[in-house]
């Protein structure tokens, strides 16, 4: 006969109640609850910035504001005087403000954890601090006249931001404490080689890009590489991604391995990032169409990090912190 023993948890010495240490949404403060809303909106908000952006070049519109940081000489704000373009450009700039509110707010509610949930406290001061200096980066752009290489870079940083917003909610999701690899080293050798594969990618597909017909204003030429070419180019190592995903994936799932899951979103999303990757290059490039290229990558780009972080489990074997597990090992 077995005993039950209800409601029993880990003795742990403490009752730190903002450790947050469950995947679930379980609220044990008010400031763990505010902390989970606003991780949550500031990884939406550097998404949605990455469109908003998309929107400023492929409208044409990337000078629409021609000083910086006011909109004209003499107007913080678009005039009367000024297009369409330099709403969409002031729009874009505002939106950097959301994004650096949504940042400091996560920082200052995970200040109280800088000790519990040090890395936390790492990624929140690097989104922070990004986010201010992708603002330099955006102002370069324009006074630089929308260098290929600076908007270039503005992109691949904005993608890199949104990557951290991502492991800052996986992080905070998880366990507290060592981790140990919860999966074979093959595994974990050929997920971080998958994982350069897509940085390859998503360069090439931004030089693609800066070489296309889609440069942010129409006075601005580029003279770069051939567009076409670099086209095909940039398909290959896109098809090797998708190649190893799927054997990561096919791997996942037979070994019943953590990150089976996410791998499985992989897959579906690197899917639709090819078949809008074919359709947008047969149309000639349909503004549009290269938006959602560009947010699909940032997407992609983030699950494979949080399919990275996935290759770890807490240290000791709990591999899920759900209520009903905790109490169960406090039990035991």
């Amino acid at each position: 006969m077995s005993t039950q023993v209800p409601n029993a948890t880990p003795n742990t010495g403490s009752s730190r109640t903002d450790v947050l240490p469950g995947p679930r949404w379980l609220p044990s403060s008010p400031r763990a609850v505010s902390l989970r809303v606003f991780a949550w909106l500031s990884f939406i908000a550097e998404v949605v910035i990455v469109g908003t952006g998309g929107a400023v070049r492929l409208t044409g519109s990337g000078l629409g504001c021609p000083t910086w940081p006011t909109c004209t000489a003499d107007s913080l704000v678009p005039t009367a005087e000024l297009s369409f373009h330099s709403l969409i450009e002031f729009g874009n700039r505002m939106m950097s403000g959301v994004v650096g509110i949504l940042a400091l707010v996560v920082l200052i509610l995970v200040w109280r954890l800088r000790r519990q949930r040090r890395e936390l406290f790492v990624l929140a001061w690097i989104v922070v601090g990004g986010v201010i200096a992708e603002a330099l980066v955006g102002g370069l752009t324009v006074r630089t006249g929308l260098n290929p290489a600076i908007v270039g870079f503005h992109y691949v940083a904005s993608v890199v931001l949104v990557c951290v917003a991502a492991a800052f909610l996986a992080r905070l999701c998880a366990v507290p404490g060592p981790r140990d690899r919860a999966v074979p080293r093959w595994f974990a050798i050929l997920t971080h080689v998958t994982t350069l594969v897509l940085a390859v990618v998503v360069i090439m597909g931004v030089l693609t890009t800066a070489s296309g017909p889609h440069s942010g204003d129409a006075e601005v030429v580029r003279q770069g590489f051939d567009a076409a070419v670099l086209a095909h180019i940039h398909s290959l190592p896109a098809y090797l991604l998708a190649a190893l995903v799927l054997v990561l994936t096919v791997a996942a799932w037979a070994l019943r391995l953590p990150p089976a899951r996410w791998l499985t979103a992989l897959v579906v999303v690197i899917a639709v990032q090819i078949v809008v990757g074919i359709v947008q290059a047969r149309d000639g490039l349909p503004p549009a169409l290269v938006g959602v290229h560009m947010v699909l990558a940032a997407l992609l780009s983030a699950t494979m990090t949080v399919t990275v972080l996935s290759l770890k489990r807490p240290a000791g074997g709990v591999v899920s912190a759900s209520a009903p597990e905790r109490e169960t090992a406090g039990a035991a």
